[in-house]
């Protein structure tokens, strides 16, 4: 395993999008024990709700940005693994 792409959702039921080299639970640890500063830090615990693995960190790089950008219901969908709907839960409009 080379990387991974994670979400957390928080305490306060806001997400948050990381990336790490480290095995997830490692970093769930991390994030709940406040190791990690930043966003999570004040809104522990934290839980773990998904996860995507990458060889290659350039992939999960690109992945976790194109994440990080995506509305909540965007996200809650990919949680959930209704991948069907993630063409629907686009920001922008279809065009027709």
């Amino acid at each position: 395993m080379e990387a991974c792409v994670y979400i957390l959702r928080c305490a306060d039921g806001s997400y948050y999008v990381g990336l790490t080299r480290k095995e997830p639970e490692e970093r769930l640890w991390e994030h709940n024990n406040k190791v990690v500063p930043g966003y999570t830090a004040s809104r522990t615990p934290v839980e773990l709700v998904h996860v995507e693995r990458y060889e290659r960190i350039v992939e999960a790089i690109a992945r976790e940005l194109q994440v990080k950008r995506w509305s909540r219901k965007k996200k809650e969908a990919l949680i959930r693994g209704d991948f069907e709907s993630l063409p629907d839960l686009a920001s922008r409009p279809k065009r027709t």
